[in-house]
Protein backbone atom coordinates (compact mmCIF):
# COMPACT_ATOMS: atom_id res chain seq x y z
CA UNK A 1 0.00 0.00 0.00
CA UNK A 2 1.55 2.86 -1.11
CA UNK A 3 1.80 5.82 1.56
CA UNK A 4 -1.20 8.13 0.39
CA UNK A 5 -3.14 5.15 0.27
CA UNK A 6 -2.43 4.04 3.57
CA UNK A 7 -2.45 7.79 4.95
CA UNK A 8 -6.19 7.87 3.94
CA UNK A 9 -7.24 4.51 4.70
CA UNK A 10 -5.49 5.07 8.73
CA UNK A 11 -7.66 8.30 8.77
CA UNK A 12 -11.11 6.48 7.44
CA UNK A 13 -10.46 4.41 10.56
CA UNK A 14 -11.06 7.42 12.75
CA UNK A 15 -13.10 10.07 11.22
CA UNK A 16 -12.30 13.57 12.30
CA UNK A 17 -14.61 16.58 12.04
CA UNK A 18 -12.47 18.99 10.20
CA UNK A 19 -13.40 23.03 9.31
CA UNK A 20 -11.40 24.70 6.68
CA UNK A 21 -11.47 28.32 6.61
CA UNK A 22 -11.77 28.87 2.44
CA UNK A 23 -14.78 27.18 1.91
CA UNK A 24 -15.51 29.24 -1.03
CA UNK A 25 -12.05 27.96 -3.09
CA UNK A 26 -13.43 25.27 -5.74
CA UNK A 27 -10.42 23.08 -4.77
CA UNK A 28 -11.15 23.03 -1.20
CA UNK A 29 -14.69 22.27 -2.00
CA UNK A 30 -13.95 19.55 -4.20
CA UNK A 31 -11.38 18.26 -1.51
CA UNK A 32 -14.29 18.66 1.55
CA UNK A 33 -16.74 16.63 -1.33
CA UNK A 34 -13.60 13.58 -1.61
CA UNK A 35 -13.13 13.28 1.84
CA UNK A 36 -16.28 13.00 3.20
CA UNK A 37 -16.77 10.19 0.16
CA UNK A 38 -14.07 8.65 1.37
CA UNK A 39 -15.17 8.29 5.34
CA UNK A 40 -11.92 10.42 6.17
CA UNK A 41 -14.08 13.35 7.58
CA UNK A 42 -16.88 15.25 8.46
CA UNK A 43 -16.29 18.77 6.74
CA UNK A 44 -17.36 22.45 7.88
CA UNK A 45 -16.76 24.98 5.28
CA UNK A 46 -16.48 28.94 6.49
CA UNK A 47 -17.29 31.28 4.33
CA UNK A 48 -20.25 32.84 2.13
CA UNK A 49 -23.32 30.53 2.45
CA UNK A 50 -24.43 31.49 -1.06
CA UNK A 51 -21.02 31.42 -2.77
CA UNK A 52 -20.35 27.54 -0.77
CA UNK A 53 -23.65 26.19 -2.05
CA UNK A 54 -22.90 27.07 -5.55
CA UNK A 55 -19.33 25.83 -5.49
CA UNK A 56 -21.29 22.49 -3.96
CA UNK A 57 -23.48 22.54 -6.51
CA UNK A 58 -20.94 23.00 -9.37
CA UNK A 59 -19.30 19.80 -7.45
CA UNK A 60 -22.17 17.47 -7.68
CA UNK A 61 -22.77 18.12 -3.86
CA UNK A 62 -24.83 19.86 -1.18
CA UNK A 63 -24.43 21.19 2.19
CA UNK A 64 -25.77 17.81 4.23
CA UNK A 65 -24.97 16.51 7.82
CA UNK A 66 -21.54 15.77 6.61
CA UNK A 67 -20.44 18.88 4.80
CA UNK A 68 -21.93 21.78 6.91
CA UNK A 69 -21.57 25.67 5.75
CA UNK A 70 -20.99 28.42 8.75
CA UNK A 71 -20.82 32.09 7.35
CA UNK A 72 -19.17 34.25 9.84
CA UNK A 73 -22.14 37.12 9.02
CA UNK A 74 -24.86 34.79 9.76
CA UNK A 75 -23.85 32.13 11.77
CA UNK A 76 -25.16 31.39 15.14
CA UNK A 77 -21.82 30.43 16.22
CA UNK A 78 -19.92 33.99 15.56
CA UNK A 79 -21.26 35.82 18.93
CA UNK A 80 -19.39 33.02 20.65
CA UNK A 81 -16.38 33.22 18.98
CA UNK A 82 -16.39 36.89 19.33
CA UNK A 83 -16.93 36.01 23.11
CA UNK A 84 -14.13 33.51 23.42
CA UNK A 85 -12.09 35.19 21.41
CA UNK A 86 -12.29 38.86 23.82
CA UNK A 87 -11.48 36.50 26.78
CA UNK A 88 -8.47 35.00 25.27
CA UNK A 89 -7.20 38.00 23.76
CA UNK A 90 -7.86 40.99 25.99
CA UNK A 91 -4.55 40.96 28.28
CA UNK A 92 -3.23 42.21 24.75
CA UNK A 93 -5.06 45.06 25.01
CA UNK A 94 -7.97 43.54 22.28
CA UNK A 95 -11.67 45.41 22.78
CA UNK A 96 -15.01 43.45 22.18
CA UNK A 97 -15.52 45.66 19.18
CA UNK A 98 -12.21 44.34 17.86
CA UNK A 99 -13.00 40.94 18.79
CA UNK A 100 -15.95 40.85 17.22
CA UNK A 101 -14.61 42.37 14.13
CA UNK A 102 -11.73 39.59 14.19
CA UNK A 103 -14.64 36.88 14.71
CA UNK A 104 -15.85 37.62 11.13
CA UNK A 105 -12.07 36.42 9.62
CA UNK A 106 -12.27 33.36 8.78
CA UNK A 107 -8.95 31.81 9.76
CA UNK A 108 -10.07 32.85 13.17
CA UNK A 109 -13.23 31.82 13.11
CA UNK A 110 -12.54 28.22 11.75
CA UNK A 111 -9.41 27.88 14.84
CA UNK A 112 -12.15 29.33 17.28
CA UNK A 113 -14.03 26.24 16.28
CA UNK A 114 -11.46 23.54 17.39
CA UNK A 115 -10.74 25.40 20.31
CA UNK A 116 -14.03 25.64 21.59
CA UNK A 117 -14.59 21.96 20.30
CA UNK A 118 -16.47 22.19 17.44
CA UNK A 119 -13.73 21.10 15.16
CA UNK A 120 -11.15 18.71 16.02
CA UNK A 121 -8.66 20.45 13.26
CA UNK A 122 -8.42 23.24 10.56
CA UNK A 123 -6.89 23.48 7.35
CA UNK A 124 -6.68 26.83 5.41
CA UNK A 125 -3.50 28.49 3.71
CA UNK A 126 -5.44 28.11 -0.30
CA UNK A 127 -5.73 31.63 -0.39
CA UNK A 128 -4.50 32.71 2.50
CA UNK A 129 -0.62 33.53 3.56
CA UNK A 130 1.01 31.13 5.46
CA UNK A 131 1.83 34.04 8.30
CA UNK A 132 -1.57 34.56 8.24
CA UNK A 133 -2.25 31.27 8.93
CA UNK A 134 -0.07 30.48 11.12
CA UNK A 135 -0.67 33.56 13.32
CA UNK A 136 -4.33 32.61 13.30
CA UNK A 137 -3.56 28.95 14.55
CA UNK A 138 -1.02 30.66 17.33
CA UNK A 139 -2.97 32.64 18.45
CA UNK A 140 -6.28 31.27 18.92
CA UNK A 141 -5.69 27.29 19.21
CA UNK A 142 -1.93 27.90 21.07
CA UNK A 143 0.79 25.90 22.14
CA UNK A 144 0.22 22.40 23.72
CA UNK A 145 1.16 22.87 27.65
CA UNK A 146 3.60 19.71 27.14
CA UNK A 147 5.09 21.58 24.17
CA UNK A 148 8.07 23.32 24.29
CA UNK A 149 7.52 24.66 20.96
CA UNK A 150 5.72 24.67 17.99
CA UNK A 151 7.24 23.04 14.92
CA UNK A 152 7.22 22.22 11.47
CA UNK A 153 7.65 19.55 9.10
CA UNK A 154 7.04 17.74 5.65
CA UNK A 155 5.76 14.67 4.94
CA UNK A 156 8.03 13.88 1.73
CA UNK A 157 6.31 11.06 -0.32
CA UNK A 158 8.59 9.46 -3.11
CA UNK A 159 7.36 8.43 -6.41
CA UNK A 160 6.38 4.95 -6.70
CA UNK A 161 9.42 2.40 -7.12
CA UNK A 162 11.80 4.54 -5.79
CA UNK A 163 15.84 3.67 -6.29
CA UNK A 164 15.61 3.54 -2.53
CA UNK A 165 12.72 1.27 -1.84
CA UNK A 166 11.14 3.80 0.29
CA UNK A 167 7.86 4.99 0.43
CA UNK A 168 7.95 8.19 2.28
CA UNK A 169 9.96 10.26 5.23
CA UNK A 170 9.33 13.27 7.50
CA UNK A 171 11.61 16.64 7.08
CA UNK A 172 11.74 19.08 10.21
CA UNK A 173 12.02 22.01 10.41
CA UNK A 174 11.17 23.38 6.72
CA UNK A 175 8.66 25.95 7.27
CA UNK A 176 8.81 27.23 10.89
CA UNK A 177 11.84 28.26 13.42
CA UNK A 178 14.49 29.89 11.52
CA UNK A 179 17.85 29.06 13.76
CA UNK A 180 16.77 26.59 16.76
CA UNK A 181 18.81 25.81 19.72
CA UNK A 182 20.15 22.84 20.65
CA UNK A 183 17.55 21.97 23.17
CA UNK A 184 15.25 23.22 20.54
CA UNK A 185 16.12 20.75 17.86
CA UNK A 186 16.28 17.80 20.58
CA UNK A 187 12.43 18.62 20.63
CA UNK A 188 11.82 19.06 17.21
CA UNK A 189 13.23 15.53 16.59
CA UNK A 190 11.10 14.46 19.28
CA UNK A 191 8.02 15.79 17.69
CA UNK A 192 8.99 14.51 14.27
CA UNK A 193 9.47 11.15 15.60
CA UNK A 194 6.17 11.43 17.02
CA UNK A 195 4.69 12.73 13.68
CA UNK A 196 5.76 9.44 12.12
CA UNK A 197 4.58 7.02 13.85
CA UNK A 198 1.23 9.17 13.86
CA UNK A 199 1.67 9.42 9.73
CA UNK A 200 3.82 7.04 8.54
CA UNK A 201 2.97 3.70 11.26
CA UNK A 202 6.74 3.78 11.37
CA UNK A 203 9.08 3.26 14.09
CA UNK A 204 11.08 6.39 13.63
CA UNK A 205 14.68 6.49 12.73
CA UNK A 206 15.68 9.95 13.45
CA UNK A 207 18.79 11.76 11.62
CA UNK A 208 19.51 14.70 13.33
CA UNK A 209 21.64 16.12 10.06
CA UNK A 210 24.62 18.46 9.28
CA UNK A 211 27.72 19.16 6.95
CA UNK A 212 29.91 16.13 9.08
CA UNK A 213 29.38 12.92 9.49
CA UNK A 214 30.53 11.62 13.26
CA UNK A 215 33.56 14.49 14.04
CA UNK A 216 34.75 14.12 10.21
CA UNK A 217 34.40 18.62 10.06
CA UNK A 218 34.96 20.70 13.45
CA UNK A 219 32.56 23.53 13.97
CA UNK A 220 30.19 25.23 15.95
CA UNK A 221 27.54 24.41 14.03
CA UNK A 222 28.57 20.63 14.23
CA UNK A 223 28.57 20.88 18.18
CA UNK A 224 25.01 21.91 18.01
CA UNK A 225 23.68 18.91 16.46
CA UNK A 226 25.67 16.79 18.21
CA UNK A 227 24.45 18.41 21.32
CA UNK A 228 21.03 18.25 20.30
CA UNK A 229 21.18 14.38 19.71
CA UNK A 230 22.90 13.94 22.70
CA UNK A 231 19.44 15.75 24.66
CA UNK A 232 17.37 13.41 22.70
CA UNK A 233 19.54 10.37 23.79
CA UNK A 234 19.35 11.51 27.17
CA UNK A 235 15.49 13.22 27.12
CA UNK A 236 13.91 10.04 25.28
CA UNK A 237 16.26 6.83 25.48
CA UNK A 238 14.15 4.47 23.69
CA UNK A 239 13.88 6.87 20.97
CA UNK A 240 16.40 5.40 17.80
CA UNK A 241 18.40 8.46 16.99
CA UNK A 242 21.79 9.37 15.75
CA UNK A 243 23.76 12.13 14.92
CA UNK A 244 25.52 13.97 13.51
CA UNK A 245 25.24 12.35 10.48
CA UNK A 246 25.22 13.82 6.68
CA UNK A 247 21.96 13.10 4.54
CA UNK A 248 23.90 10.72 2.51
CA UNK A 249 25.17 8.76 5.68
CA UNK A 250 21.55 9.19 6.72
CA UNK A 251 19.91 7.71 3.32
CA UNK A 252 22.07 5.71 1.75
CA UNK A 253 22.62 2.47 2.94
CA UNK A 254 26.30 2.20 1.66
CA UNK A 255 27.14 5.59 2.84
CA UNK A 256 25.93 5.00 6.27
CA UNK A 257 27.83 1.73 6.27
CA UNK A 258 30.94 3.44 5.49
CA UNK A 259 30.74 6.97 7.66
CA UNK A 260 28.91 5.17 10.86
CA UNK A 261 29.84 1.55 11.13
CA UNK A 262 27.24 0.59 14.06
CA UNK A 263 24.81 3.13 13.87
CA UNK A 264 20.93 1.61 13.35
CA UNK A 265 19.61 4.97 11.99
CA UNK A 266 22.83 5.65 9.24
CA UNK A 267 21.35 4.78 5.90
CA UNK A 268 17.93 3.63 6.86
CA UNK A 269 16.41 7.09 8.48
CA UNK A 270 12.79 7.65 7.61
CA UNK A 271 13.16 11.40 9.94
CA UNK A 272 15.36 13.92 8.93
CA UNK A 273 15.68 17.04 11.27
CA UNK A 274 18.09 19.97 9.46
CA UNK A 275 20.04 22.24 11.42
CA UNK A 276 18.22 24.91 10.41
CA UNK A 277 15.54 26.41 8.47
CA UNK A 278 17.74 27.40 5.16
CA UNK A 279 19.05 23.48 4.91
CA UNK A 280 15.64 22.16 5.72
CA UNK A 281 13.55 24.42 3.10
CA UNK A 282 15.92 24.16 0.01
CA UNK A 283 16.36 20.37 0.83
CA UNK A 284 12.48 19.50 0.99
CA UNK A 285 12.25 21.88 -2.08
CA UNK A 286 15.28 20.03 -4.11
CA UNK A 287 13.66 16.57 -3.13
CA UNK A 288 10.00 17.87 -4.24
CA UNK A 289 11.41 19.33 -7.62
CA UNK A 290 14.58 17.06 -8.47
CA UNK A 291 13.41 14.21 -6.93
CA UNK A 292 10.27 13.83 -7.72
CA UNK A 293 8.57 13.19 -4.26
CA UNK A 294 5.39 14.74 -3.03
CA UNK A 295 5.49 17.44 -0.34
CA UNK A 296 2.93 17.71 2.10
CA UNK A 297 2.69 20.47 4.44
CA UNK A 298 4.01 22.35 6.28
CA UNK A 299 2.39 20.63 8.72
CA UNK A 300 2.57 21.73 12.59
CA UNK A 301 3.05 20.40 15.44
CA UNK A 302 3.02 20.99 18.93
CA UNK A 303 -0.34 22.84 18.85
CA UNK A 304 -3.04 22.45 21.64
CA UNK A 305 -4.78 20.80 18.62
CA UNK A 306 -4.12 20.47 14.95
CA UNK A 307 -3.98 23.47 12.58
CA UNK A 308 -2.18 23.06 9.13
CA UNK A 309 -1.27 25.18 6.32
CA UNK A 310 -1.65 24.98 2.63
CA UNK A 311 0.47 26.08 -0.36
CA UNK A 312 -1.50 28.26 -2.23
CA UNK A 313 -0.28 26.64 -5.26
CA UNK A 314 -2.09 23.67 -4.03
CA UNK A 315 -4.92 21.51 -6.01
CA UNK A 316 -7.78 19.77 -4.53
CA UNK A 317 -5.93 16.27 -4.11
CA UNK A 318 -2.86 18.38 -2.09
CA UNK A 319 -5.97 19.72 0.36
CA UNK A 320 -7.29 15.78 0.74
CA UNK A 321 -4.09 14.72 1.56
CA UNK A 322 -3.83 17.88 4.12
CA UNK A 323 -7.45 16.84 5.65
CA UNK A 324 -6.68 13.43 5.90
CA UNK A 325 -3.10 14.22 7.97
CA UNK A 326 -4.80 16.85 10.03
CA UNK A 327 -7.27 13.96 10.88
CA UNK A 328 -4.84 11.66 12.07
CA UNK A 329 -3.34 13.92 14.22
CA UNK A 330 -6.72 14.67 15.80
CA UNK A 331 -6.55 11.25 16.38
CA UNK A 332 -3.27 10.60 18.01
CA UNK A 333 -4.25 13.47 20.18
Amino acid sequence: MSVLTNLQTRAAATPARIVLSEGHDPRIVAAAVSAVAAGIATIILVGPTDEITKQLSDAGSAPSEDIRIEDPATSPLTAEVAQSYFELRQHKGVSMEIAEKQAQDPLVFAAMLVRNGHADGTVGGAVATTSDTVRAALQVIGKAKTAPLVSSFFLMVLPEGHPSGRGGMIYSDCGLVIDPSAEELAAIAQQSAASCTALMAEAPKVAMLSFSTKGSARHAKVDKVTEATALVKEQAPDLNVDGELQFDAAFVPSVGTSKAPGSDVAGHANVMIFPNLDAGNIGYKITQRIGGATAIGPVLQGLAKPANDLSRGCVAEDVLHMIAVTALQAAHG
